[in-house]
């Protein structure tokens, strides 16, 4: 009977056609919004994930995200009271400040001025081009590889030996860094703590953060707690920083609800398209079925045709969605690029789960007529 059922689905191509793609549409859209909403949240925490050695984030305790909603800037005997708690092993400063950068024929761009630490140059991302400690050279920065492409002059990105203005203080490009794309729309220029305090303006307060890293077998949360008590700061793992930065980007941006109802429009047309689709075929077929009842066939038999059925189509439009989601952001960079993008495996079992609800709303609307088929239907005209 399996092979009935599958034969009167695939006999029927313009329906069966129309239901695919109907399911394919509905999981297109919902991997593909859900995909890029993650990817947009994963980027308001961009910068936490460029500093992987960092157990801690000391910060104001108004603090919720980083680069999002303004920096409040610790007094500069943070840091030494950070070391001195009991379980942390190191602790580093960590500037972070909004400027103005100057390259000349008029042309000014806005930049994120990152400090630091001189010795360790931990929360630098990675290298590209030139050296680390080429940062110890005069005027020396290191700029993103997206952000020298925006730091285009006279048609140029900015490269190796190029030379702009920070505050009125000449930089030097002595390398290039891979930084994890983030929200924020300026171009990131890493140097130094120390010089990152000579070119910011005059303030009584210039430490952004203090990154510190635990002692091997300590607890983070209670050596976060510690530092707490005795500095009277915020002290959040990686992991709550990054929560943290995502939830509040979520809360304060409308972003949440476009992409919400992107994905629940997707979810009712495909509901809507398949369901209707689905109950017509079931009709059509009402004869056939009517037949194989009358030769014996019971409900439970015919029921799981109709579900085999749309298990079928379930299926096909479910892979077919989310396989083209996936080419769709694997080609537009996987998250690298200009588009912001994340899929975890775990989303596939929600696009899954909402794929089998449509599906199954589908196959709801036509187990009734199924259920309340009288063999004698094959004998009307």
């Amino acid at each position: 009977m399996d092979a009935v059922a599958l034969k009167m689905l695939f006999g029927d191509r313009g329906r069966f056609l129309g239901i695919v793609l109907g399911l394919t549409f509905a999981s297109l859209l919902i991997t593909q919004q859900m995909s890029i909403f993650l990817g947009l949240l994963a980027r308001a925490h961009a910068a936490v994930r460029d500093t992987p050695q960092a157990d801690l984030w000391i910060m104001d305790r108004s603090m919720e995200a980083i680069d999002l909603g303004g920096v409040r800037p610790l007094p500069d005997t943070a840091l030494d009271r950070v070391r001195g708690v009991t379980g942390v092993a190191w602790a580093v400063p960590h500037l972070r400040q909004p400027l103005e950068a100057s390259l000349g024929l008029g042309l000014r761009r806005d930049v994120l001025l990152i400090g630091v630490d001189d010795q360790s140059f931990i929360g630098l991302p990675p290298v590209t081009a030139g050296r680390a400690e080429d940062l110890r050279q005069e005027g020396a920065v290191l700029l993103d590889e997206e952000g020298a492409a925006k730091f285009a002059r006279a048609g140029r990105a900015l490269g190796i030996g190029d030379v702009f203005e920070i505050n009125d203080h000449r930089a030097v490009v002595v390398g290039l860094v891979k930084a994890k794309p983030a929200i924020w729309f300026g171009s990131y220029v890493y140097t130094t703590a120390s010089r990152a305090r000579e070119w910011t303006p005059r303030t009584r307060r210039t430490l952004s953060y203090v990154i510190a890293g635990v002692q091997p077998g300590s607890d983070r949360a209670a050596v976060a707690a510690a530092v707490e008590a005795a500095t009277g700061l915020r002290a959040a793992t990686g992991e709550e920083f990054q929560s943290g930065s995502a939830s509040f980007f979520a809360r304060n941006t409308g972003i949440p609800i476009n992409f919400g109802m992107a994905v629940g429009l997707g979810f009712l047309v495909g509901t809507a398209v398949s369901g209707m689709l689905f109950l017509q075929f079931t009709r059509d077929n009402l004869r056939y079925l009517g037949a194989l009842k009358a030769m014996g066939a019971s409900d439970g038999l015919l029921l799981r045709m109709t579900l085999l059925q749309a298990g079928i189509v379930g299926l096909l439009g479910y892979g077919l969605g989310t396989g083209t989601a996936a080419m769709f952001g694997a080609l537009a960079g996987g998250g690298a690029g200009q588009l912001a993008w994340l899929m975890p495996p775990w989303l596939l079992i929600v696009t899954g789960g909402a794929i089998l609800c449509i599906v199954l709303g589908a196959a709801l609307l036509s187990l009734r007529t199924v259920l309340r088929l009288e063999p004698a239907v094959v004998f009307r005209g």
